[in-house]
């Protein structure tokens, strides 16, 4: 004890600094917004998730999927963060980054590679059309599927896709959330 005493007695304030980790190769912060806490994550300046799942089971799937190195590290999220707060605001309509799509299956990749393309800020489209678009009209129960489980919602908006009947149906956020979403773009 007295040897780690001495070793310890002899440190100066310069070799107490706290550590500094690397950068992760996948950043990412729980950001809390009017429709619920989001994590959101980017890797290589992309935004891999913007979810509403558990930060254990989004942290785990994005070290399978993407790196082991995840850290949260919430600077490198501050345009993601600040582009999301001005869209819920209803200050912006689209959003400017770029997003990759290293959390989904290759089907939800063909859905939501171009959503965009098929719905617009204000509007939406059934699963029905949806499908009907993607060349797979008969898709509409697996492309509510794959909307389902979109890693970066609200940036991807998958809560534009409604039931065939109007009616809103399942969102990862909760239909409060797609709700909240429909009506602030319904305003502009």
């Amino acid at each position: 004890m007295d040897d780690l005493e001495s070793r310890l007695s002899r440190l100066t304030a310069p070799d107490l600094k706290p550590p500094v980790f690397p950068t992760a190769d996948v950043a990412y912060t729980l950001h809390d917004t009017p429709i619920g806490t989001m994590l959101l994550a980017v890797a290589n300046g992309r935004v891999v998730a913007s979810s509403f799942g558990d930060e254990e089971t989004m942290t785990n799937r994005l070290a399978r999927a993407v790196s082991t190195r995840v850290l949260r590290q919430p600077r490198p999220l501050d345009d993601v963060r600040r582009q999301l707060d001005e869209y819920l605001a209803g200050r912006r309509h689209e959003f400017d980054l770029e997003v990759d799509l290293a959390l989904a299956t290759p089907f939800q990749r063909l859905v939501l590679t171009d959503l965009p393309t098929y719905t617009s800020y204000g509007r939406t489209t059934t699963y029905g059309e949806l499908a009907g678009e993607l060349h797979k009209p008969k898709a509409a129960r697996a492309v509510g599927t794959a909307l389902g489980g979109n890693p970066v919602c609200v940036v991807l908006p998958c809560h534009r896709v409604i039931g065939s009947s109007g009616a809103l149906t399942g969102y990862a956020g909760g239909l409060d959330a797609k709700r909240f979403l429909l009506n602030l773009e319904a305003k502009s």
